[in-house]
């Protein structure tokens, strides 16, 4: 900074310059931030050598103004402490001294410094509308910092006030950059008739045929869901470019208008890789990824973008043998992967539990230098707690090159949660408050959730209540749902049923499929029956729901309940979802559903599974739990039908393909049954392996004969 400040000098004379560097009284900083020392002495000392220049009548006239290229250094310097500035409070340090040497009047650094406090600096955007108020006569640039400002705020309507102000009192007319920011503003709002009003005002001052004002109105109409407007706006602009045709057709995707979409790229007369990613956004958040596969395979030139769109969406959807595979050919084809589309493989690997996949990712982004980004480190915490390493997780926390977000916490926290380990996510979140980093919602969800799997009533009670009392944040429906999931594993029914009732808002259907749930595992029928009643006015096709309550029945012993209730699913056409769990081997990701059709794999499984059983039987004592098959037929039946479940498949594969010592990790899409439960608890003992398996909610960690749940789940 201080060569950079130098060079400024280099048109004055050498002499002038050496003295300047002899005068030049370099007072202590007045910053508490270390980053700002050097530069703060450098502005510090040249208005100090002013002073002392004025004070020995160096100058022949004293009332002369500082030397103009002095002026300029202290605008340039007081310009990149600004850029350093992290705090709200650094800025009110910088804005004090400005005041001291009357710089605050000068229109240049004061837009600056009213420009940073508006959009880059979080949390300042009312001392930005309290510095416009003070300054006597501010120009458009001011006014259009602020309008900008309150368009990408919380409340983005504020933004038309300021407007207002600026038409009264400002001699200046609104230029392009007022109706963008205006334009951003309504759309930001979802207020079309917001969007509208400054539409006439465009026409109004002529600016209807500017490119990016039409630009902007595109893209205002489109996130107002008017597409014809949108449309209308597009055939206005005379020669509409690249950014113009992008916009239109982005404008057709958020409308749900695929079809228009592809008629508009059909008719770009120029097209670019961006124009591409577009399509392929827009076909992959529409759920068509048959399109974006044909789109990308005819696309000639591809970038990080285009790699990044494909596997974030085939993640999203759940294929993620095809996210990585594109993930793969990204790196075949050596283009640098972006943040984007490293998160977005991590989140494939968390979803499946490709445990071995992760970690090789992890150690690609410590050598190509991708671990100093915050989103990446968080992506790779959520990898390795959902695919069932905590002590990974841990280290990656701990690492963490930069201050900790609000989403690390929270991904820490939610990783101990689905360990049941409740009492240790507390700590996390006691540390968490002590940083001074400050819990919002989702944090929250995350503590209940750890409270519920680890039978922590009261202290769950205890931070449902501080969310409203010392953070003032309002309960949404998933806080009332882990509530009510608090007391409904607990067995507390009367008391979650209760809660229900006196909650201020109304109970959705996720709420009262909780409590059904919990009447599943505690096998209260008469509950059940009356929360059933309450889902099919809610949700009536849900299968679910007709599951859960068809396995109350079952345990019950109420076969001709089950039976109505079956036939009942029949007639509507509602199946139930297949029980599926995943295991890696070598890399690659290995399915096994219930009973399926066998071929090579599922044979070598089935053949070693009834090794494994007649073991279990012999060493460790097994008797099957025929109450876990919730059918009324015979009981070698029952026990035919338990030996085909998912998990015990998986877990016979990976005995049989892994090497001796290897961690077994399954992926589930149900709650393990009690059967299977008890099963890899014997499995554990007499193979002497650690098997961890995540079903729906939670994970189950087997070591010596016992589970982590310690049978709470």
């Amino acid at each position: 900074m201080i060569s950079g400040v130098l060079r400024v000098f280099e048109e004055v004379e050498s002499k002038t310059l050496k003295r300047l560097h002899r005068k030049c009284t370099l007072k202590p900083m007045i910053f508490k931030n270390s980053f700002l020392k050097t530069k703060t002495s450098v502005f510090l000392g040249y208005f100090q050598f002013f002073k002392n220049l004025k004070t020995k009548n160096s100058f022949k006239n004293p009332n002369k103004s500082p030397p103009k290229i002095l002026m300029i250094s202290c605008q340039q310097v007081c310009i990149s402490l600004l850029k350093d500035c992290k705090t709200l409070k650094d800025v009110k340090q910088i804005h004090a001294y400005l005041c001291k040497t009357s710089l605050d009047n000068d229109p240049v650094t004061f837009g600056k410094l009213l420009l940073f406090c508006s959009v880059t600096l979080s949390d300042s955007l009312s001392y930005a509308h309290r510095l416009l108020l003070r300054f006597p006569n501010p120009d458009i640039f001011m006014y259009n910092a602020l309008i900008r400002g309150q368009a990408e705020s919380n409340f983005p309507q504020t933004s038309l006030i300021t407007f207002m102000q600026m038409r009264k009192k400002s001699k200046e007319p609104p230029d392009s950059f007022s109706f963008i920011f205006l334009l951003k503003s309504a759309a930001n709002a979802r207020s079309l008739e917001a969007g509208i009003q400054v539409h006439s005002l465009v026409l109004t001052h002529g600016l209807n045929t500017h490119i990016f004002v039409g630009t902007t109105l595109i893209s205002m109409y489109a996130d107002c869901g008017a597409s014809n407007f949108a449309y209308k706006a597009f055939d206005e602009l005379f020669e509409p470019n690249i950014v113009t045709w992008n916009a239109v057709i982005t404008a057709s995707f958020r409308c749900g208008d695929l079809s228009g979409a592809e008629k508009l790229f059909d008719r770009t007369p120029f097209r670019t890789v961006t124009s591409c990613n577009i399509m392929l956004a827009g076909y992959t958040k529409a759920g068509e990824l048959e399109l974006a596969k044909k789109m990308f395979s005819e696309m000639p030139i591809k970038d990080s973008v285009s790699y990044s769109t494909m596997i974030v969406a085939f993640a999203h959807d759940g294929c993620f043998s095809e996210a990585f595979r594109f993930f793969g050919d990204l790196l075949v084809e050596r283009i640098r992967p972006n943040e984007v589309s490293l998160t977005g493989v991590l989140s494939a690997c968390a979803q499946a539990g490709a445990f071995e996949f992760g970690k090789t990712l992890h150690g690609y982004i410590e050598k190509q230098g991708f671990a100093r980004i915050i989103s990446v480190n968080n992506a790779l915490l959520d990898t390795y707690s959902k695919c069932g390493n905590l002590g990974m997780a841990r280290l990656v926390f701990e690492k963490m090159p930069e201050k900790r977000s609000i989403v690390s916490w929270t991904s820490m926290i939610a990783g101990l949660a689905m360990h049941g380990l409740g009492e240790e996510a507390i700590k996390h979140f006691h540390r968490m408050e002590e940083s001074g980093t400050r819990p919002d919602g989702i944090t929250f969800i995350a503590i209940l959730y750890a409270c519920s799997h680890a039978g922590l009533t009261e202290p769950g009670h205890g931070y449902f209540c501080k969310m409203t009392e010392v953070y003032g944040i309002e309960p949404a429906i998933e806080h009332y749902g882990c509530m009510v999931d608090l007391y409904g594993r607990a067995g507390q029914l009367d008391k979650a049923s209760e809660f229900i009732t006196q909650m201020p808002i109304t109970p959705n259907a996720i709420i009262w499929r909780t409590l059904l749930g919990a009447c599943s595992i505690h096998n209260n029928v008469k509950l059940a029956e009356q929360v059933k009643q309450k889902l099919s006015k809610l949700d009536p096709k849900n299968s679910g729901d007709h599951v859960l309550l068809s396995n109350i029945y079952a345990v019950a012993g109420k076969w001709k309940d089950v039976v109505t209730l079956r036939r009942s699913m029949n007639n509507y056409r509602i199946k139930k979802n297949p029980g599926w769990s995943m295991i890696e081997v070598d890399k690659v990701m290995y399915s096994f559903v219930a009973s399926e059709r066998e071929n090579e794999i599922t044979r070598e499984a089935y053949e070693k599974l009834s090794e494994i059983m007649l073991k279990i039987r012999v060493e460790g004592g097994y008797v099957p739990e025929l109450g876990s098959v919730l059918r009324d037929i015979e009981e070698e039946e029952k026990e035919d039908a338990m030996f085909r479940h998912s998990e015990k498949l998986a877990v016979a594969f990976g005995i049989g393909r892994l090497c001796k010592g290897s961690v077994i990790r399954i992926v589930k899409n149900l709650r393990v049954c009690r059967d299977c439960h008890t099963v890899m608890k014997l499995i554990s003992r007499v193979y002497g392996l650690e098997i961890v398996v995540r079903d729906r909610s939670r994970f189950h960690s087997f070591k010596g004969g016992s589970c982590s749940c310690r049978d709470y789940w």
